[in-house]
């Protein structure tokens, strides 16, 4: 199986140095000249281009791209391929994606990798990146299961774990533990910086240590693609926020007025609750 790449960075760059390593022959296109060389130097890819004519002889296609280029490449794409070939995406929100392309092309599937890090671009992509993570496809009921089994061969070659829901499903739930984490990470370190005291700030930035390095890594990542989080996904994004909004208001009304009862109560339950999202 003969694997293409659209979008050379992070995702698309840790998805080649891993199929690639499994034996999968990898064609890459970026729009950047200069990032197909370093691509096909650091063995990312066997060869790449920034023509999508590149891809016509390709079997399963990735789109790599931001979540807003992910339609708009596809609408270009899909005149250079030939009927059986299989394209999936790797954005974070599926129902605008999946609902835009399947009319496009019958042999797409939404794919969705929970994998990453703060940073981004191919000098941030890395092998094994996916093992032991999530891999949600999110087909409709006129995808057609051959298409599938293209993309879970290749998921299960990256050794992540398979999921598979509605692309509506996905949204909602990663909306709670994917998007909303973004914008209270981000919070966080705008709350930070409402500090007025020059000597309290510089003293907080000196202490800053693991506590606050793991509550505000997502929301020092690419602002990029938190916009399209919250402009894809805006309905169930804002749901999660409203409900986390009000648990806030809660621990503020439990400290206000000294329940340190209900706090504990509180704070016992959510130690006992966070194992279950990451077994």
């Amino acid at each position: 199986m003969k694997i293409g790449i659209v979008g050379l960075g992070l995702i698309g760059g840790s998805i080649g140095l891993d199929l690639r390593a499994k034996g999968f022959p990898v064609v890459g296109v970026s729009r950047q000249a200069h990032i197909c060389q370093e691509a096909v130097r650091r063995g990312v890819v066997d060869s790449a281009g920034i023509d999508l004519k590149l891809l016509a002889t390709t079997d399963l296609i990735f789109i790599c791209t931001p979540i807003g280029a992910i339609v708009p490449t596809v609408k270009q794409l899909v005149s250079h391929l030939t009927i059986d070939t299989v394209l999936t995406d790797v954005g974070s929100v599926k129902t605008a994606v999946v609902e835009a392309i399947a009319p496009l092309w019958q042999n797409f599937v939404g794919g969705h990798p929970m994998a990453g890090r703060a940073e981004s671009g191919l000098d941030a992509a890395e092998p094994n990146m996916f093992a032991g993570k999530a891999y949600i496809l999110t087909p409709t009921d006129a995808t057609p299961r051959a298409t599938i089994e293209v993309v879970q061969r290749a998921i299960f070659a990256l050794e992540a774990k398979y999921y598979q829901c509605r692309p509506e499903d996905h949204d909602s739930a990663v909306a709670w533990i994917s998007h909303l984490p973004v914008f209270s990470s981000a919070s966080l370190i705008s709350a930070c910086l409402q500090e007025t005291d020059p000597k309290i700030l510089a003293l907080a930035e000196a202490f800053a240590s693991s506590g606050f390095r793991d509550t505000s890594r997502v929301g020092g990542g690419s602002p990029e693609l938190g916009m399209m989080m919250a402009q894809y996904n805006q309905v169930a994004l804002l749901r999660s926020l409203s409900v986390y909004r009000s648990q806030l208001d809660q621990v503020i009304a439990e400290i206000e007025q000294a329940n340190w009862t209900a706090l504990e109560q509180r704070l016992q339950q959510t130690q006992v609750a966070r194992p279950q999202f990451l077994s």
